[in-house]
């Protein structure tokens, strides 16, 4: 399939250069983004970066877990 664009002047720009950066052709750089775009994960787990869910913490700190003895249980709400 081929498809046509118009493209704004400061966006082919952008595309270009990061086409050279990348030592791409212009084709494959375009063909990345929209597989990217088309594949992007669904849900809540897409909201977070990579950075995010692969953090591990500092091994210094204690673990949330370890504090759940000491946590407050929910109050039962008043119905009447």
């Amino acid at each position: 399939m081929q498809i046509t664009i118009d493209l704004p002047p400061d966006l082919e720009q952008d595309l270009l250069r990061q086409a050279a950066t990348a030592n791409l052709p212009l084709q494959a750089l375009i063909l990345q983004a929209l597989r990217q775009t088309i594949q992007a994960p669904t849900g809540a787990a897409s909201q977070w970066s990579r950075v995010i869910l692969t953090y591990e913490g500092s091994p210094d700190f204690p673990a949330f877990e370890s504090h759940r003895g000491e946590l407050i249980p929910p109050r039962e709400p008043e119905l009447f």
